[in-house]
């Protein structure tokens, strides 16, 4: 019945969860945003079964891509470098790199 819970959890916030063909596996799609209301349910949860997979998406997260940034950056016309930073936790200098080619185009 947890599991059942946590899959719920998940859909409210506006993920995708589906099973990999007949495996066990299954594919979570999300926003960066959506997965930290994941990650923020589940520990406000304080459920001990959930926990691993918050240290498991808290992992995927901190690995935001080039591709990513440029994303989050074109939505958003005029963000800074400050802004972007805190916005996707990337570091100021792929932020300004982001910002300076956007700035280019």
């Amino acid at each position: 019945m947890k599991a059942y819970a946590l899959k719920a959890h998940i859909r409210e916030a506006g993920c995708e969860l589906t099973r990999v063909g007949r495996s066990r596996n299954w594919k979570l799609t999300a926003t960066r945003q959506q997965l930290l209301a994941i990650i923020e349910i589940i520990e406000q949860a304080q459920e001990s079964s959930w926990l691993w997979l918050a240290k498991h998406l808290r992992k995927q997260q901190e690995d935001i891509t080039y591709d990513e940034l440029l994303h989050v950056a074109k939505q958003q016309e005029g963000i800074t470098v400050n802004q972007l930073v805190a916005k996707t936790d990337c570091t100021a200098a792929q932020a300004r790199r982001v910002i300076d080619e956007l700035e280019f185009m």
